[in-house]
């Protein structure tokens, strides 16, 4: 078996940090969402991957690599315009080949695994097998009907009178079959060649087509509340390591990551907490659910619920909560105040705020 990853699209929902990184590098614990990726389908004893990748291609190279530190192996598949899911089952054909795949959507979190569904996939080998989860309320995503056998009738999208709260979450296994599907298939009203279309095409024509239920976490990234909130989920299942230097006057409690060459300094941390090799956290606070880059430097500042990333700066900032600070941010005080404040700031931006 073989994988494919999907790692191009805009990332509007997640502006502005996707006007300078892909969505699928926003780190969750510290980690990029796409290696999240990588290492799910990495445990399902897949490592022949392509990547699918738009106009971003050079930065997710740059952080994923050709996969050996993963340990897997990685084709990028570029696509100049985002044409929709069955368009890169269509552009992958000649890395898939004749092999089964799993096709996954590369800014998609699934921390407790697929391994179950794709021995079930192995085990019965339908020409298509979706993974769907009960959403409570489906109409805002594509929705699976099945009938009393598990097996899938019709794909809806985005219905506005669910007939079921089974919504597809982006992650789909397929024989071979599924590129005589792309190939009958026509363009959508928005002009993709839609996966679900040609999932149905299957459907239509007599191909089996079956449904897992996903019951463990998931959580698509693409807005800032859904990579806060898997943020924290992710952060719970670390151990805690102080491999960095946390002094006599810090104190440290609950589930803390301090990385190599990081610093805390007359702090404390309250867990889950990950701090990134090489930052300063000084006369500070860092509350629950918090992840700290690499190379950041957080001075007289109180921050929970909240991601900053690699090189950023705050300082005297009594009240950051569920704020999400960009890569070479500063975001500092200006005058006496005791608001609390919650910031969505992207890459190499400046904030002033009360402090």
């Amino acid at each position: 078996m073989k994988a494919l990853v999907l790692s191009g699209g805009s990332g509007t929902r997640l502006r502005p940090f996707s006007y300078s990184m892909p969505k699928q590098l926003i780190p969750i614990a510290n980690k990029p969402v796409l290696e999240h990726v990588l290492e799910n389908i990495r445990d399902l004893g897949v490592t022949e991957i392509g990547v699918v990748v738009g106009d971003r291609a050079q930065q997710i190279s740059e952080v994923i690599g050709d996969g050996t530190r993963l340990g897997v192996r990685i084709t990028y598949i570029p696509q100049e315009k985002p044409l929709g899911l069955a368009h890169c089952v269509a552009l992958a054909r000649p890395f898939l080949g004749e092999d089964d795949f799993v096709m996954y959507l590369g800014d998609n979190m699934l921390p407790d695994g697929i391994t179950a569904v794709a021995e079930d996939f192995a085990a019965h080998r339908p020409e298509a097998q979706v993974v769907v989860h009960k959403v409570p309320d489906p109409r805002s995503f594509g929705v699976a009907e099945l009938d009393t056998e598990g097996r899938v009738e019709r794909l809806v999208e985005k219905p506005p009178q669910p007939k079921s709260d089974l919504a597809l979450i982006g992650v789909y296994f397929f024989t071979p079959a599924v590129h005589e599907a792309v190939a009958a298939i026509e363009p959508s009203a928005r002009g993709e060649l839609e996966i679900t279309d040609a999932i149905q095409w299957l459907v239509t024509h007599g191909r089996r087509v079956e449904a897992s239920v996903y019951d463990g976490y998931w959580k698509d990234t693409g807005r800032a509340e859904d990579v806060l909130e898997c943020n924290r989920r992710m952060l719970e299942s670390l151990r805690p390591c102080l491999a960095g230097e946390v002094d006599a006057h810090s104190r440290v409690h609950g589930t803390v990551v301090v990385e190599p060459g990081a610093r805390v300094v007359r702090s404390t941390v309250e867990g889950p907490v990950v701090i990134g090799a090489g930052s300063l956290v000084e006369d500070s606070h860092i509350g629950p659910g918090t992840s700290v880059g690499r190379d950041c430097e957080l001075r007289g500042t109180h921050v929970t619920d909240s991601i900053v990333l690699d090189g950023a700066r705050i300082s005297g900032v009594p009240g950051l909560h569920g704020s999400l600070i960009g890569r070479g941010a500063h975001v500092g005080a200006t005058s006496a105040g005791t608001a609390h404040h919650r910031l969505v700031v992207g890459d190499d931006t400046r904030i002033e705020v009360a402090a």
